[in-house]
């Protein structure tokens, strides 16, 4: 039943359609309705429909009862990217930022949590530790000048 589930779960997101939000939402209750009370997994998912149509305030607690239920692997990195970027929308960005620092480079969000860390970093007024993080983020996928851009990123922040 999971894998199958899994399946009408990742084909719900290839089809969502953000400009029908009542048809978003209902389709999501019913999958969500196929697992139990406070399963991890469908928290998640409707925490992440609510955030996919902007209503961020509706996702937030979603997203906290899912990582608190405990989501696997793939999924916990995905929830706290998602819940920071939430919190950073709302204008809870030093909320965003502290989860984003602990946050690390997992297989399936890749730099992600470090772009969103930037943002967020933005936000709270510390362009230059946004743009650190951002440069430290890029520097290893230049083909040449990887060096120098670090050195300039670390510059950005000494005293």
């Amino acid at each position: 039943m999971t894998d199958d589930w899994d399946e009408r779960v990742a084909r719900f997101w290839v089809e969502f359609d953000d400009g029908d939000p009542d048809a978003a939402l209902a389709g999501m209750h019913a999958l969500v309705g196929e697992r139990p009370d406070g399963d991890a997994r469908a928290l998640y998912e409707r925490g992440s429909v609510h955030d996919s149509l902007g209503q961020e305030q509706e996702a937030i607690p979603l997203y906290r009862a899912a990582l608190a239920a405990g989501l696997d692997e793939e999924h916990e990195p995905q929830a706290v990217i998602q819940l920071a970027s939430s919190l950073r929308n709302v204008g809870d960005v030093e909320e965003a930022v502290a989860l984003l620092q602990t946050a690390g480079l997992t297989a399936w969000t890749g730099d992600a949590a470090r772009a969103f860390l930037a943002l967020a970093l933005r936000d709270a007024g510390r362009p230059d530790e946004a743009l650190q993080v951002a440069l430290l983020a890029l520097a290893p996928t230049l083909p040449r000048y990887t060096r120098a851009v670090r050195a300039y990123a670390d510059d950005l922040t000494r005293a």
